[in-house]
């Protein structure tokens, strides 16, 4: 059965004008003339929406700055009465949630932390029964779309319908100059999935240092996000908590000039036409990849009869490392990504890997 989400739209619970959503502010409300300052020269630019502090922190490791929790809500109350800007902040438990909304915080977000354990996510749904204000869930910390989803069931199943995603990227354990591998099939599937729901690009934890945070919104705004949320610091390298992510509210707001906010899609007729043609090409390529991959799979079947018939183990390491490099090799020489190679020969290695199994062992694998 498809999943399905009753979600109210974005102006709806906040007016953007039709421009993509801005949430700014630092990782931590550390003090509270850091606080304000922050959220008046973020005001001043004139193209944020909300302002984000962080107030309690969930961090990997006990001894970190783990925020100052209910002391800095009357902090907020301060910065919401200067600037007239609503509050965003992220609750990780019931309590989290009573406080935030007893010190008029107008916008709550589930962190990825939370988002991974059905159990915590469960006890924050119920937590939300009966009560009206826009919860925003950011992706798991692993790549794993059924708990987002879950997560988006459990609050939508509490009556919550102001209801938005946050794509802030993934731990993978694989090597890369991000901080979160941002993945971006995965929020393209959840976008899929779910039309109708506001998704917020997260580059600040994406990244994890200020020099990727251009390219990183970038990407989110040409994938028609609905907004970004970033990290903005009075003073980001005295910042206690994510300091090299954070930008100053002057840097972001050249950040926020430089952005291009591309059109959906364009009426003029030469336009349009290319686009056809062009579309038109890659489905022919698309059918012929296809038909080379089933062209690979049978020769796959074949090679693992020989494999049963002579006793020989199915996987074969030196084959399987020599495949992986002379494709990435020839990736380079067509002026393709070997990332994206690499990515690629992984899935289609699985794949072998399964159909040899189900012929070595005659028998359909599930």
């Amino acid at each position: 059965m498809k999943p399905d989400l009753a979600v109210e739209p974005l102006d709806s619970w906040i007016k953007t004008d039709g421009k993509p959503l801005i949430i700014a502010g630092p990782c931590s409300a550390e003090t509270e003339e850091q606080l304000v300052e922050t959220a008046r020269q973020l005001a001043q630019l004139g193209s944020v929406h909300v302002i984000r502090a962080g107030v309690w922190k969930p961090r990997t490791r006990p001894g970190s700055f783990e925020g100052m929790g209910e002391t800095a809500l009357p902090w907020i109350q301060r910065a919401k009465a200067e600037t007239g800007l609503p509050f965003a902040v992220e609750v990780a438990t019931p309590q989290h949630i009573e406080l935030a909304l007893k010190y008029g915080v107008d916008v709550l977000w589930v962190g990825a932390r939370t988002t991974v354990n059905p159990f915590n996510v469960q006890e924050i749904a119920d937590a939300l029964k009966g009560v009206d204000v826009p919860v925003l869930v950011k992706n798991p910390v692993n790549p794993d779309l059924a708990l987002w989803v879950g997560a988006f069931e459990r609050i939508a199943g509490a009556g919550i319908t102001k209801l938005g995603a946050i794509h802030r990227g993934f731990s993978t354990g694989e090597a890369s100059k991000y901080r979160n591998i941002p993945m971006w099939q995965m929020a393209i599937e959840l976008r899929t999935m779910f039309p109708q729901l506001p998704i917020i690009g997260d580059p600040s934890h994406m990244a994890g240092k200020r020099a990727y945070l251009n390219e990183l919104a970038q990407m989110a705004m040409d994938l028609k996000y609905d907004g970004l949320i970033v990290e903005s610091h009075i003073d980001p390298d005295k910042a206690w908590s994510d300091a090299a992510q954070q930008l100053t509210p002057a840097a972001f707001g050249e950040m926020l000039d430089h952005l291009q906010i591309r059109q959906l899609a364009s009426s003029d007729v030469t336009f349009k036409g290319a686009m056809e043609q062009l579309r038109n090409n890659i489905d022919s390529v698309d059918r012929q990849i296809v038909e080379m991959l089933a062209a690979r799979m049978s020769l796959v079947e074949k090679l693992a009869e020989y494999k049963r018939d002579n006793n020989v183990s199915l996987f074969q390491p030196d084959r399987w490392k020599e495949i992986l490099e002379s494709r990435k090799q020839l990736s380079t020489k067509l002026n393709l990504y070997p990332e994206l190679v690499e990515e690629i020969y992984k899935i289609i290695h699985m794949e072998s890997i399964r159909k040899q199994t189900e012929v070595m062992n005659n028998t359909p694998v599930a």
